[in-house]
């Protein structure tokens, strides 16, 4: 069945060109020698993105693959100007990063809502003869013509906001503790890879206060190498100011599985390191007191562990006052800020995209379709008239 969780689309964006100016000269009963009356042609339209809080995934772009803003008129006589090109606005929801299609440069990103890009500025109109009068020059035969448009294909590419990120392998339970957390209901069944897309869950707290969970597909070993669903979906907790990391308290070696996580994620983004952690063991209600206490000594150094189970409620209420205290400690907020001020996005590696785009059935080739791709004879009139002609 087809997901309508989108987060990545491609599509052609087009400004619209200015309209010409008019190279006219009035002749009127009673004023044979009117002089130039040419009008100035319209600007053409702009194509802006558009934060909207009421979008969470891009499904709306999927089959929208053109955005074209309107052209600019052209100047007429009597000193009339050209009407301007309605402008574009393509509503996207908060989170989302725009790349050239063409370079994979980062071009902006989307980080709230009401937020408002110009994408491609629709070109100027050109002046009518009317503007070129002078005292030497009382009758100028000629006029501009308007800005040409621009065209850009733009990868757009969704990453989620959210306070804390879930990390861990398929089957650890980070379904599960969203649900027992959250009133979202993902999909959670006894076998790996159960959660195929990201989801969101508004965590409550004392006194009416809340942050948000993100639980994405989990990662194994060699994710980077493209195993399993690979990197695609660690994207969208790169914006978390905290991360959840989630290992089964039955694992062999809880030291090295958290390891293994860390090392994936330095090999997608080495930045996420810096980020806070807290590591959460579990399915503890398999486990016995004495068996927790032998492996408080096993576990690894420098990250705050609570054990935990979601199934019945163990440590939920530890985890939560962990994750808060973390979520408002100073140091996070400095990170916070200091990221939001210094954030840096890389360049898009096209290949990988190809590929992804590929596995998604998105590869298909986007090609401009422009109705006036044959010009009107009129269009002579953009150019200088020869007066000795």
């Amino acid at each position: 069945m087809e997901s309508n969780f989108v987060d990545y689309v491609k599509i052609c964006c087009r400004s619209g060109k200015g309209g010409r100016g008019s190279m006219h000269l009035r002749h009127v009963k009673y004023n044979p020698n009117g002089g130039p009356d040419g009008g100035d042609g319209g600007d053409g339209g702009s194509v802006f993105l558009r934060g909207n809080h009421n979008y969470w995934t891009l499904l709306h772009l999927k089959y929208q693959r053109h955005v074209f803003a309107q052209h600019g008129g052209n100047g007429g006589k009597d000193k009339c100007h050209g009407t301007k090109g309605k402008d574009e606005y393509v509503d996207v929801p908060c989170g989302t990063v725009v790349y050239d299609a063409e370079t994979g440069k980062y071009v902006c990103d989307i980080s709230y809502d009401g937020q408002v890009v110009c994408l491609l500025k629709g070109g100027r109109g050109g002046l009518g003869n009317f503007q070129f009068r002078s005292a030497t020059n009382q009758a100028p035969r000629y006029a501009q013509p308007g800005e040409p448009m621009q065209e850009m294909t733009v990868i757009l590419e969704l990453k989620l906001l959210a306070d804390v990120g879930l990390v861990g392998f398929p089957n650890a339970g980070k379904s599960t503790l969203l649900s027992a957390l959250s009133s979202a209901r993902p999909k959670i069944a006894n076998y790996p890879f159960t959660t195929l897309e990201p989801s969101l869950g508004i965590v409550g707290y004392h006194d009416k206060q809340s942050f948000v969970m993100a639980d994405i597909p989990g990662i194994i070993e060699g994710a980077s190498e493209g195993k399993g669903l690979g990197l695609r979906f660690l994207r969208h907790i790169e914006r978390n100011s905290l991360l959840l990391f989630m290992v089964p308290g039955d694992t062999d070696d809880i030291k090295r599985e958290y390891e293994i996580l860390l090392h994936e994620l330095e090999a997608f983004n080495p930045e996420m390191l810096d980020k806070h952690r807290v590591l959460a063991i579990t399915k503890c209600d398999l486990l016995d007191e004495e068996l927790i206490d032998m492996l408080r000594e096993t576990l690894p150094e420098g990250v705050q562990t609570v054990f935990i189970s979601s199934v019945t409620g163990m440590g939920l209420e530890e985890l939560k006052n962990v994750l808060w205290r973390e979520l408002n400690s100073e140091s996070n907020k400095l990170q916070t800020i200091t990221a939001e001020d210094t954030l840096v996005h890389r360049d898009k590696d096209l290949t990988r995209f190809q590929l992804e785009m590929a596995a998604e059935g998105e590869d298909d080739e986007i090609v401009f379709i422009d109705e006036d791709d044959i010009e009107d004879i009129e269009d002579l009139d953009d150019f200088e008239y020869d007066e000795g002609s």
